[in-house]
């Protein structure tokens, strides 16, 4: 089946300027979060078991407004592998193909997210996708850079190696770049300028065919985004959702990142405590398609869950309010 990433990335290239937006539901928290990653329900505020965590992504998928479902490799094989659900889907199955140490999020004692980020991959790609059997051809590759000669070449080194994998066994990839997470006394005074220049410094030694199929970095503000989308509109800017703050912050974000160019949004966090994934993803997309301001988005969000007799985390009022 024609799945829509691959329609709408055709028609961004025609036309960058085009109304396309690429729309992800990122559901691979358990490869940073453990236990806490399937989040709990809203309503009983009881964690949700993994069982329940991948029943979401199978309704999500079903309801067929998100573009990709990105997923570890473990739920990726249950539910693209053995249930087969994206068969008749124009949803593309993707999996977080690296879990770098920022990202080892553990509760209790973990401290790695503070140090460093070394590079790290889980996943075998033989086991995801080869020409016997596949269950994702397209995965998410992270970068964290520190500003840390030493340290920041073994992670570019890492990206080679794995593009030089992935090319050979006709998988993609798009690439997330995470602002440092400890540059110690080496911060960069310009934090989002020292994202932006790494990303075009990194792609530039790069061919077509090793590149990315798009990016996702951190929303950058309005000046800086519109000078990465217009530096090289091949590129296709996508933002990462990061922690939920209000409704309106989350519609907000992305009417604000699309009016400066960015192209696809990845929310995981934000769907995954939405009182109505379903309903949350519904406004998601009609805010990306121009169909609803994000204040218009917030009022018909709660009048959903109304109506469904959901309760809201927080009053209307509250919920127009910008927290973040």
């Amino acid at each position: 089946m024609t799945k829509s990433l691959d329609e709408k990335l055709r028609r961004l290239h025609e036309d960058p300027a085009c109304n396309e937006f690429i729309l992800a539901d990122a559901k691979d928290a358990d490869m940073a979060f453990g236990l806490s990653a399937t989040g709990n329900c809203s309503q009983t505020g009881r964690p949700r078991t993994l069982e329940e965590f991948r029943d979401q992504i199978r309704r999500i998928v079903e309801q067929g407004l998100i573009d990709i479902a990105l997923m570890s490799a473990s739920t990726c094989e249950v539910l693209s592998g053995e249930q087969q659900i994206f068969a008749h889907s124009a949803v593309t199955p993707a999996i977080r193909a690296n879990d770098s140490t920022d990202i080892w999020l553990a509760a209790g004692t973990g401290n790695y997210s503070q140090q460093p980020s070394l590079p790290f991959r889980s996943v075998s790609l033989n086991r995801v996708h080869d020409k016997a059997k596949s269950i994702a051809d397209l995965g998410l590759y992270s970068v964290t850079l520190n500003n840390d000669a030493a340290a920041d070449r073994e992670s570019l080194e890492a990206y080679s190696v794995f593009r030089s994998e992935v090319e050979s066994r006709g998988f993609r990839h798009f690439l997330e770049v995470f602002p440092p997470n400890s540059p110690g006394n080496d911060a960069p005074a310009d934090v989002s300028r020292f994202v932006c220049d790494s990303v075009v410094r990194m792609l530039a030694g790069l061919t077509r065919a090793e590149r990315p199929l798009f990016l996702k970095l951190p929303y950058l503000g309005p000046e800086l985004t519109e000078r990465m989308a217009s530096y090289d509109p091949t590129l296709v800017l996508g933002i990462m959702g990061g922690a939920a703050g209000t409704t309106f912050d989350s519609f907000a974000l992305l009417a604000e990142a699309k009016q400066h160019g960015v192209r696809a949004a990845l929310f995981g966090r934000r769907i995954n405590n939405a009182e109505c994934q379903l309903s949350f993803v519904q406004h998601l997309r009609w805010i990306a398609d121009g169909e609803l301001e994000p204040a218009e988005a917030v009022r018909s969000y709660h009048d959903a869950l109304e109506k469904a007799g959901l309760r809201p985390l927080r009053s209307l009022d509250e919920d127009l309010a910008r927290a973040n």
